[in-house]
């Protein structure tokens, strides 16, 4: 069974304890504190477990020259990458006040620290766990140094090799228990044939004493699903107000609609995969009473006679007989009474049903 470990208060992942489902808000709420509380609210009220922002401390992430390119793309919100950058970017306060108002609406409330300096802000302000984007994944002194905080991680795993992963799982392992790694190809929007959904089943494969889950950026919901169905514990989606809105995360988001219809189908798809034990369910019972199949005789067989294959056929019978996958423990048996043709062979009238015939 895979880890289990507390990523929220209160709030498991891992074994058998539901999908975490994360809605990546991410900077799609275009710089609006407004719109970020208005997303915050319908990611609880679409079911997600959290909904979680990219944070960002831009002299730390990008160097000089980064911030001052001149950044001239219809989804710029600046003439230069750092005006766009800065545009984009909450205060401290702000997060702050994020923070207080997802407690109030009562979703968990994290977000992504794009470097040091935003990770330390974030333990500051003390989020339940740490997400590492895929740019920082195999920036091994930013991994050490948040896997030393003791918060759980959940680390994203674009753009990277096994090998690389291999790295990622050994440093963050060392000084930290709780965390899990999520498939991932950073594309936006994603299409379905570089999605590699298998990886899931190779990271389980490598990676047996952690969760794994799926971060993506497709449309639609069915892949999301899938990954579900493989094992992943957690699911993360971009989500959006509008998917036609400036900005490159926007058409690889799910609308409101969409993150609601995904919760519900996780929660469906959870119900479906059941315990894994093969056995006949109360649920089949009714089927099995009026259409399951008994062993009958075939030929009037008189008591005390030693039962052969050729004696016996299968049928649809009442009353219920011996079951057919006994048929050939019962060659070899008496019957302790006579059977009529095309009467049920019951239990009752074997000697010794259950039991090896001696042949």
């Amino acid at each position: 069974m895979p880890l289990k470990f507390e990523i929220c208060p209160g709030r498991m992942i891992g074994g058998n304890h539901p999908c975490f489902i994360i809605a990546e808000i991410g900077q799609n709420h275009q710089g609006d504190i407004e719109i970020a509380k208005k997303m915050i609210k319908l990611s609880k009220e679409s079911g997600a477990d959290c909904a979680k922002f990219q944070k960002s401390e831009l002299e730390f992430k990008f160097n000089k020259r980064a911030l001052e390119r001149p950044y001239t793309s219809k989804q710029s919100w600046g003439k230069t990458y750092g005006e766009h950058k800065r545009y984009l970017e909450f205060s401290h306060e702000q997060y702050r006040e994020l923070q207080k108002y997802a407690k109030e609406v009562g979703i968990f409330f994290t977000a992504s620290g794009m470097d040091e300096m935003a990770v330390e802000f974030l333990h500051e302000l003390e989020v339940p766990f740490f997400k590492v984007g895929s740019g920082d994944t195999n920036n091994f002194p930013y991994l050490e140094k948040t896997a030393k905080k003791g918060r759980p991680m959940v680390v994203s795993s674009g753009m990277q090799s096994m090998e690389t992963m291999r790295t990622v799982y050994q440093t963050v392992k060392k000084h930290n228990q709780n965390f899990c790694i999520l498939q991932c190809t950073s594309a936006y929007p994603l299409e379905a044939e570089d999605v590699n959904l298998r990886v899931i089943t190779e990271y389980q494969k490598e990676f047996p004493d952690i969760p794994i889950g799926y971060s993506g950026h497709e449309s639609g919901i069915s892949i999301s699903l899938a990954a579900v169905a493989l094992g992943a514990k957690v699911v993360e989606r971009h989500v959006t107000l509008d998917k036609t809105w400036k900005g490159s995360d926007h058409e690889a988001s799910l609308d409101f609609n969409e993150l609601a219809e995904l919760v519900r189908s996780i929660r469906t798809v959870e119900r479906a995969l059941g315990t894994g034990v093969k056995r006949m369910l109360p649920c089949e019972v009714p089927c099995h009473d009026k259409l399951g199949k008994s062993v009958v005789a075939k030929t009037a067989i008189p008591k005390d006679t030693k039962l052969t294959l050729d004696m016996m056929t299968v049928k649809v019978a009442e009353p219920k007989g011996a079951p057919p996958e006994d048929i050939f423990q019962l060659v070899g048996k008496k019957v302790i009474a006579d059977v009529e043709e095309d009467e049920s062979i019951t239990t009752e009238i074997v000697d010794n049903y259950g039991k090896k015939a001696k042949c």
